[in-house]
């Protein structure tokens, strides 16, 4: 599309546009993460922002647009004069989901290198982006060690290539704009620090402002140009306000007070680390200058927390994102009157040393605080007070007389399992895999592009020819026949089927609570070991798909949370269901091997014939190869043995809800005893 959307005319979305605005008047800001649903204008606002950037001068001929005023010393291209250069705009640079290592910092001209001896360096999409944008859509789905690669860059202002031996550094000075939707998965923790802000965005529910999009959208789709040009004048606007912001960045000042208040919020919201304190800082300052002051105020401190915390606070996996903006609004006005008190000390008189009655050690107490900072203690702690559940961590039932779904128990650290073999499918940390990164097992001739030298099979291949190239004694002679391509080995993330029986068998609340934790447990696991979950349960007459195959687990822990329970036991229908999902999944994702795991007593009760029918749907997984594992809930005195004759079927393992946990005596010894055997 040669005419963006102008940005002016985006609808809503003000935390969008403001944080992409902050970061285009202080690129140390370190960029933006845009959370939300599809069809949010997340792309489009992105796309937008690159037309209100002032243009750049660069060296001419220069391919990592280097400064005419200030050019980089190290340049590849270089060394560049000092002088007026010439102008062009800012560019937007897109990395596609798919893209590979060599793309995204440049690839060394490996095969000149060896031949040649020529060092020929092809530049990437990180020096396109120099002094620009570069955005990357769904940066969830990108590899992680692309995000490393990509985060480090903007980090440290630089990329560099390693390429057996050759070393090449050039700048990468970038406005870093990534977006995602939650629904396919989260980033690491350790990549989302990396982001200087966050927004989720969501669409509007009110209808005249949607009415509003779509009007707009239509407009602009039918005449791009004359849209545009109805916008023009608010565009130069905002052009000319970044530029007005920019020059008064440098003399904006962040006093002690704000300080203490940005401090005091990293605190309260226990976020790791200091990353959190410099861009609140960072952000705060670029609020001041937008708004056209000289001085940070508290509302500064206040909204540039509500950017950058929310992805930085210490969360568990499952907890909804987000900010409780009364408990930043108390910190803010806690610090706030510290401030004042302390301003005010220097004043008061020799008389006012004595604390009184409701001095430190006073009714009013607490370390000065007045009597109606008490307040805050008991709203505080209402919610500690308010009861959560009955005896054993079990609901109340609601008003209505209608059983809520039974909680799960508290998650634990799991054994790892994994799927046997080596597969090649896409990064992550559950099982074996081929891989472009990871220990290096062996060599093969190159099938395409040579990425991965391997340098020793390289010269093992070329040595036995060096008499016929008439260079013995003198040098090795390489060429391209010779050339080795290294292979790896490291780990790839799998998709994680959850079979899982709520069939009146498995309805008793106790068991049920301990179910939902074992898979609560196994889906933590998964969203640390970077796989697509799946689940299906299997209840009464039939088999439901609560959730297909996704990179969230958050989704898959919420439709756990409302499981129903009761009914017979269709074992064979949800084994079924499984082989489906599998099959269809097997033809979008070839590559991604699956672990099946089926959480059951092993019962059948469904259906005619249940036990015959569910032992051939076992045996159907058996015979496409499928991995599985089948956790055992049976419990009691007197136990069947059913699950284990499944998983027999299956040919897979069974293992129990205690052998389950990662610290399990049980499982440690039956592990010996299978290794024994």
């Amino acid at each position: 599309m040669t005419t963006p959307f102008p940005f002016t005319a985006v609808v809503g979305q003000d935390d969008l546009r403001l944080a992409l605005l902050l970061n285009a008047v202080s690129p140390a800001v370190g960029g933006v993460l845009v959370r939300g649903e599809k069809g949010t204008a997340k792309s489009t606002a992105v796309r937008a922002l690159s037309a209100l950037l002032p243009e750049v001068a660069v060296v001419p001929g220069c391919r990592f647009s280097c400064d005419p005023s200030s050019p980089d010393p190290a340049c590849p291209d270089g060394p560049h004069e000092t002088g007026p250069g010439v102008q062009r705009p800012a560019r937007m640079v897109e990395l596609p989901v798919g893209a590979s290592e060599d793309r995204l910092v440049g690839a060394l001209d490996i095969e000149r290198a060896l031949a040649e001896g020529v060092k020929a360096f092809e530049p990437g999409l990180l020096a396109d982006a120099h002094r620009g944008i570069l955005y990357v859509d769904e940066v969830n789905l990108l590899h992680d060690h692309l995000v490393d690669l990509l985060l480090d860059a903007a980090a440290m202002g630089a990329s560099y290539v390693e390429r057996e031996g050759v070393s090449v550094r050039h700048a990468a000075r970038f406005l870093l704009v990534g977006t995602m939707n939650p629904e396919e998965g989260e980033l690491r923790p350790q990549l989302l620090d990396r982001f200087g802000l966050t927004v989720e965005v969501a669409a509007s529910r009110e209808p005249d402002q949607r009415v509003e999009v779509v009007r707009r959208r239509l407009a602009y789709d039918d005449e791009p140009a004359a849209f545009t040009a109805r916008w023009a004048d608010e565009e130069s606007s905002v052009r000319a306000r970044i530029i007005a912001a920019r020059a008064l960045l440098p003399s904006v000042r962040l006093g002690d007070g704000a300080l203490r208040q940005i401090a005091a919020t990293c605190a309260a919201f226990e976020v790791d680390g200091m990353r959190a304190d410099i861009v609140m800082a960072r952000t705060a300052t670029a609020l001041a200058a937008w708004a056209g002051r000289t001085d940070v105020l508290a509302e500064d401190v206040r909204q540039a927390a509500l950017l950058a915390l929310p992805h930085r606070r210490r969360r568990n996996p499952f907890d909804a994102p987000g900010l409780d903006e009364n408990k930043l609004d108390e910190t803010l006005e806690e610090f706030a009157e510290q401030e004042q008190t302390q301003e005010q000390e220097p004043t008061q008189g020799p008389e006012d040393d004595d604390p009184g009655p409701d001095g430190p050690d006073g009714p009013g107490g607490g370390g000065g605080q007045s009597p109606e900072d008490d307040s805050d203690g008991p709203q505080g702690g209402d919610t500690a007070a308010q009861p959560e559940a009955g005896e054993g961590g079990e609901p109340q039932p609601s008003g209505s007389g209608e059983q809520q779904p039974v909680r799960a128990s508290e998650p634990f650290r799991t054994k790892v399992l994994s799927v046997p073999g080596l597969g090649e499918g896409a990064a992550g940390r559950r099982s074996r895999a081929r891989t472009e990164h990871g220990r290096t097992t062996g060599a093969r001739r190159p099938q395409g592009a040579l990425t991965k030298l391997h340098l020793a099979a390289t010269v093992q291949a070329a040595a036995p020819h060096q008499l016929a190239r008439g260079r013995a004694g003198r040098g090795l002679v390489v060429r391209r026949d010779d050339l080795r391509q290294a292979t790896r080995e490291g780990r790839e993330g799998n998709l994680v089927l959850f079979v899982v029986d709520a069939s009146g068998s498995m309805a008793a609340r106790q068991r049920m609570s301990a179910v939902k934790g074992a898979v609560l447990s196994l889906l933590l696991d998964a969203y640390q070991r970077r796989d697509k979950v799946g689940l299906v349960t299997f209840r009464g007459s039939a088999a439901d798909v609560a959730l297909p195959p996704t990179s969230s687990v958050d989704a898959a822990a919420v439709r756990l949370e409302s499981l129903p329970t009761g009914g017979r036991t269709p074992l064979a229908a949800g084994l079924l269901k499984a082989h489906d999902v599998l099959r269809v999944e097997r033809l979008r994702d070839p590559a991604r091997r699956a672990l099946v795991v089926v959480v059951t007593d092993g019962r059948a009760t469904g259906g005619p014939e249940p036990v015959a029918l569910a032992g051939r749907a076992a045996r159907l997984f058996a015979a496409d190869g499928v991995a599985s594992v089948v956790v055992d809930c049976e419990s009691g005195p007197v136990r069947l043995g059913l699950a284990g004759q499944l998983a027999g079927e299956l040919e897979g393992t069974a293992v129990t809800l205690d052998e389950l946990r990662a610290d399990s005596i049980a499982g440690l010894v039956k592990d010996v005893q299978r290794r024994a055997a």
